[in-house]
């Protein structure tokens, strides 16, 4: 089968485009019965310990060095665990369709984190995808239909916390040493994240209860988060980033909130105002003038979506 098949690439993108858009989805379902920092532990231990027997099946070396574990450890934490699992409790507060715009400003914190901590200097493009970003940001956090919702600024300082552990994890982990193999890397950072979100879940009293006895809804969403959320598409991600070009593999980030919106409206019944889809145009214009400024070297800003 050659390596670039058509068939192969398009399925690919299917997975990235629609499985990580309906994270938002799965995830809100998921945590309306269960607690989120044990969803998220049951989640990618469970996935972790899978991409481990993948990884051994196909013949990859589970050895990694001190250093490599401590640096998954360290990209778990920021990525899954509180990039991941406080996400997930804010979903608990705001709608997923909300939470998936939310989720789009992570070029947007990565450009101003740079410009801060870094001293970049800004492209043209890149500033006016700045500032586009942040009209988008202000104009959906302030709908007043949405901020009297109880706890709704609680969801919204969460998911703010989780976008921006994510953007420092994108920042330090690229330049720290982690496994090579991709898949032995992910199973690391997603078994050490797991463990991180059961103890952080011990640690804070969450009751947990056995999967046989969570409805059949909060089964069938925990089951799409592990098998088509965590391993489908973290695999056709990596599939397309060696396939094809990365800027193509980023426009997920565009097609992924509208994805998450139209399911949360379907299923859910979350409303999508007028100034929301407004938002949304103006955010995902800035997160285009963004990526389209960016610099070829800026590895670290290389967009990933998974929720």
């Amino acid at each position: 089968m050659s390596q670039k098949n058509p068939t192969i690439i398009f399925l690919a993108f299917f997975a990235i485009y629609v499985f990580w858009g309906s994270t938002y989805l799965w995830n809100k379902m998921a945590v309306t019965e269960l607690p989120p920092f044990m969803l998220g532990g049951f989640r990618f231990c469970t996935a972790g310990l899978i991409i481990f027997g993948i990884a051994a099946s196909l013949g990859h070396s589970l050895r990694i060095t001190r250093k490599q574990l401590g640096n998954s450890i360290l990209a778990g934490v920021l990525f899954l665990s509180v990039g991941n699992g406080v996400f997930v409790w804010a979903l608990k507060y705001i709608d997923s369709g909300f939470g998936a715009l939310i989720a789009s400003m992570y070029p947007l914190f990565i450009i101003l984190m740079m410009t801060i901590i870094q001293k970049r200097k800004l492209k043209k493009m890149t500033i006016a995808g700045v500032f586009l970003g942040l009209i988008g940001m202000l104009l959906l956090v302030t709908q007043r239909q949405l901020s009297i919702e109880p706890n709704f600024w609680l969801g919204v300082g969460l998911a703010l916390t989780a976008i921006l552990s994510w953007s420092s994890g994108s920042l330090i982990v690229a330049h720290v040493e982690t496994p090579k193999n991709h898949f032995v890397s992910t199973a690391y950072q997603m078994t050490a994240a797991g463990v991180v979100l059961l103890l952080a879940s011990l640690f804070i009293g969450e009751e947990w209860s056995s999967p046989l006895s969570w409805s059949g809804r909060t089964q069938i969403a925990l089951t799409c988060l592990i098998l088509f959320g965590s391993i489908a598409a973290f695999s056709a991600f990596n599939y397309l980033l060696k396939n094809v070009d990365t800027e193509k593999v980023s426009t997920s980030a565009y097609v992924n909130p509208i994805i998450a919106m139209f399911l949360g409206w379907y299923f859910l019944d979350e409303t999508i105002t007028l100034q929301s889809i407004i938002a949304a145009a103006i955010l995902l214009t800035g997160v285009y003038f963004i990526n389209v400024g960016k610099g070829k070297g800026d590895k670290e800003a290389k967009l990933k979506t998974e929720v």
